[in-house]
């Protein structure tokens, strides 16, 4: 594999031509879709694309018993490494255009809470290791400090190299799940830009913990707020909010009173998640669609694809363009694009790709667009480019 760093300093060269892709070529409405390869398991995806092309993820090793961040540019593959553990990734879009990269990994310390950790929702294996936010500059890797706890999680990452996500304080909260292990709080934070500086959130007024996972380069946050509960979701996630220049909104919900939850945000301030409908087994339990929220229109609920009962919206762009997971009809999981009020499936528009793509992560604003598909018995990352670009 060739450095990072030489081969982002090549992209850069030929970001003129990647910006200047006709506005056009996705309503032509046909896709090539490539895959784009592992670290040697079975199982990789795509989570972010920058306006660069560069795709970002996670890929598991050899074996499928470990999962390393990875990023993918110009026909190479590369691995992120961790920060002494043995797993790491990529886990919300990173929408940085210089190089920079922000994600999770386990170091070699075992946790003294024995907390398994938001991180542990995103590998292949529960190790009890702590897990620390981390920021990959061209090759070189950082970890980010938390509150006074032993856990953080790396999130978004803007252009200022502002970094969102969440991280542990010293204190318990009693509102943790005693069904889970997660005993300490934890607060959204903003990490930079200058190097080690963090900056904790306010919450929407009587929670305790909350999350960021998405930020512009704008100064606008968005993320969660609510119970420490599992530190994954559920009631963590009872309010979606922002934080726009130091004041709190509250984005509102589609009649669900938990996993309310923000994913990505574009410049002018448009934000995409999933959120629970009215119904449900249980309180908790998890039943979403997919969101688009503005500040003109507030919280709409997407939909689905046709036949299906859940969604989830995980990317968007600058021209409004939306891509996610739309599920639970027997056609199993599919990658869609939503534009202009229309939810489409994308392997409709990809007719030539022999796999099937199961979830679209995220958009670049060409229109191309990263994901996860299955082909054979592999998962495998994909990037879909508009035909004609």
């Amino acid at each position: 594999m060739r450095p990072l760093s030489r081969v982002l300093l090549a992209a850069a060269c030929a970001a003129a031509f990647t910006l200047a892709l006709p506005a056009a070529a996705s309503a032509q409405g046909r896709y090539r879709v490539q895959d784009l390869g592992s670290l040697g398991g079975s199982v990789s995806a795509g989570v972010g694309i920058n306006n660069f092309g560069l795709v970002t993820g996670s890929s598991y090793l050899s074996g499928d018993q470990r999962t390393h961040a990875t990023a993918w540019l110009l026909g190479s593959t590369f691995d992120l490494g961790t920060l002494g553990g043995d797993n790491s990734a990529v886990v919300f879009p990173v929408k940085n255009d210089y190089g920079l990269i922000a994600g999770v990994a386990e170091t070699a310390q075992l946790d003294p809470n024995g907390e398994s950790w938001s991180c542990s929702a995103f590998f292949p294996n529960t190790t009890h290791h702590t897990c620390l936010g981390v920021v990959w500059e061209w090759g070189h890797k950082r970890a980010l400090p938390t509150l006074g706890g032993n856990n953080g999680f790396a999130a978004g990452i803007n252009d200022r190299a502002q970094v969102a996500g969440w991280a542990e304080t010293a204190r318990r909260d009693p509102t943790c799940s005693p069904q889970s292990d997660q005993v300490l709080q934890f607060l959204p934070v903003v990490w930079g830009p200058a190097r080690d500086q963090v900056r904790a959130l306010p919450l929407v007024e009587g929670d305790s913990s909350g999350a960021a996972v998405a930020l512009n380069n704008h100064g606008q946050v968005v993320g969660i707020s609510g119970d420490c509960d599992q530190a994954v979701g559920r009631f963590t996630a009872r309010h979606a909010v922002m934080w726009d220049h130091g004041r709190l909104i509250r984005l509102g919900d589609i009649g669900g009173q938990a996993w309310n939850t923000p994913v990505a945000i574009n410049q002018h301030g448009d934000v995409v998640g999933f959120a629970n409908v009215p119904g449900g087994a249980t309180p908790g339990s998890f039943h979403a669609h997919a969101f688009l929220w503005t500040r003109a229109g507030g919280m709409r609920d997407l939909g689905t694809l046709p036949g299906d009962t859940g969604s989830q919206a995980l990317g968007i762009n600058e021209r409004g363009q939306v891509v996610g997971v739309s599920y639970g009809g027997t056609a199993g999981s599919r990658a869609f694009l939503w534009e202009n009020g229309t939810m489409v499936d994308l392997n409709r528009w990809a007719p030539g790709y022999s796999g099937h793509l199961v979830a679209a992560n995220d958009i670049d604003d060409a229109g191309r667009i990263t994901g996860q598909a299955v082909d054979g018995t592999a998962k495998v990352a994909f990037v879909a480019v508009p035909v004609g670009w």
